[in-house]
């Protein structure tokens, strides 16, 4: 089965007695309530568009998903049971004539791959599709991105700052746990730990593939040890939220040491394409202004995505504290950004060509059979973007 890669620690807030976990009151900069929208004239989807565009998401609501929740009005309903929202398709606050319905995926459904969910169920028109996972299923499962819903990934390795003052880098961390006899923990199966030992990043000895996404491992080590996690949640959660840590930890971004893969893109069935191109000349467009609308502000989305945490009430704890976070770390860290032009949701060849360059190798040893030839035109299309809609 394919790792959860977003399983994070909010999932073992749940060990409340065994942690001594406490809420967090603080105040992390939340903007106003009221809902930017954009000026833009009313897009009829009706027309072009199925009349309930469902989208999986690789995990439960946050913030790295608030550019969908972005598109619900204020009619959205939830099925808590089956862990989705829907409600009507928006766009700079009109109806866009069609309905979304937004499902949560990671325990949902039962931490299966986005692509494989989509396969087994073609009501789904988009879904989170990272371009590693893309890579991974190009031959039996292929999948084509039409938008990248953030420019970077927020995935990295996390250390305690007072055990590791000198470190600033994962590489420089692999020498210092080599020293300490300290591990790195995450998912095992994961393909940037493959590319980070295999690029000598880190020694294969102070890997550890038991990460069960609960923060016990980490809080016992009493910093000893470093951790996988995610720049838009753990950093705060394990300061405000996990009481037995309570403090700041360190990290490097993953992207940062060349492993530059596209997070959670939005993506269709490959073979789907031509078919829903007249859609998704209109909608990729709704989706890039709803991701610059949520960036830009992003209060009443945040509590949507807190309120629906609650409703689903499966174990994952994510508050508006969380959210506002995540939001503010995105546009600090160029997490949501352009990139390198004027504009949103683009991806770039040279990049997708470099992931493929990185992958292939580890898939193939691994037993993964890939699309013979695999291009980067076959994993992505920049066709249905909008060069007028960015940040």
């Amino acid at each position: 089965m394919h790792l959860p890669k977003r399983a994070l620690a909010g999932l073992g807030l749940v060990a409340v007695s065994a942690l001594a976990l406490s809420a967090c009151s603080s105040d992390s900069g939340a903007t106003t309530d009221t809902k930017t929208t954009s000026a833009a004239a009313a897009v009829d989807l009706s027309s072009v568009c199925p009349a309930n565009v469902v989208i999986q998401t690789d995990w439960n609501p946050e913030a790295d998903h608030g550019h969908l929740y972005e598109l619900l009005g204020d009619d959205y309903k939830v099925d808590a049971s089956k862990k989705s929202v829907s409600g009507t398709l928006m766009s700079g606050g009109k109806s866009t004539g069609v309905q979304v319905e937004i499902r949560s995926g990671g325990p949902a459904i039962g931490y299966a791959s986005v692509s494989s969910q989509m396969y087994q169920d073609k009501d789904i028109m988009l879904g989170y599709v990272t371009t590693d996972e893309g890579v991974q299923n190009s031959a039996k499962l292929p999948t084509t991105a039409v938008m990248a819903e953030n420019d970077i990934s927020p995935q990295m390795i996390m250390w305690d700052p007072a055990t590791y003052p000198d470190v600033t880098t994962i590489k420089e961390l692999g020498a210092a746990l080599e020293k300490n006899d300290g591990v790195v923990r995450y998912f095992g199966g994961s393909a940037y730990m493959e590319y980070l030992i295999g690029n000598g990043i880190l020694p294969k000895s102070v890997t550890d593939g038991s990460y069960d996404g609960t923060p016990s491992k980490f809080v016992v080590a009493k910093g000893n040890d470093a951790q996988q996690g995610f720049a838009t949640a753990e950093p705060f959660i394990y300061k405000n939220q996990v009481a037995a840590w309570g403090k700041d930890v360190k990290y490097q971004l993953v992207n940062d040491t060349g492993y530059p893969i596209y997070p959670e893109a939005m993506s269709v069935r490959t073979g789907d394409l031509t078919k829903l191109s007249p859609c998704l000349k209109k909608l990729v467009p709704v989706l890039q202004q709803a991701d610059v609308d949520y960036i830009t502000n992003p209060g009443t989305t945040n509590k949507l995505v807190a309120n629906l945490v609650t409703q689903y009430n499966n174990g994952w704890v994510y508050d508006e504290d969380v959210a506002n976070y995540g939001v503010e770390t995105m546009k600090k860290l160029k997490i949501a950004s352009n990139g390198d032009n004027d504009y949103v949701g683009d991806m770039d060849t040279e990049r997708v060509q470099k992931v493929i360059d990185i992958d292939t190798p580890i898939y193939e040893k691994s037993g993964t059979k890939l699309k013979s030839g695999l291009a980067p035109e076959d994993l992505f299309t920049n066709e249905f973007i909008d060069k007028s809609i960015g940040f």
